[in-house]
């Protein structure tokens, strides 16, 4: 198993609309490729409060290609992306990590 670390920083004022849109939308969408999703993540305490991080869970990274491939592709997710952009973009900057858990690690 590998996990992806992903890090949406919004602009200022739309992490609401960013979690609406996975809320309503982008899960259900991942749930139709089969995106596994483990956990989501807003910062308490950090440089911005204007944060989502989340992991997702993959078999490999040819799963991930294909199943991302799949998503990114897919026009539900367009049409979900572009009406919660209706009034502006809302996310300014993404990074992402692919991560191996360690040998010691609780989460295998």
């Amino acid at each position: 198993m590998i996990y992806e670390l992903r890090q949406y920083r919004c602009v200022p004022g739309h992490l609401p609309a960013l979690l609406k849109r996975f809320e309503t939308a982008t899960l259900m969408i991942w749930e139709k490729h089969g995106i596994r999703q483990a956990g989501f993540f807003t910062t308490l305490i950090g440089e911005s409060h204007q944060e989502l991080t989340y992991l997702l869970a993959w078999e490999s990274l040819a799963e991930r290609e294909k199943k991302w491939g799949a998503f990114v592709a897919d026009p539900e997710w367009h049409e979900a992306r572009d009406k919660s952009e209706a009034d502006g973009q809302i996310v300014a900057n993404i990074a992402s990590q692919i991560l191996a858990p360690t040998a010691f690690s609780s989460v295998k």
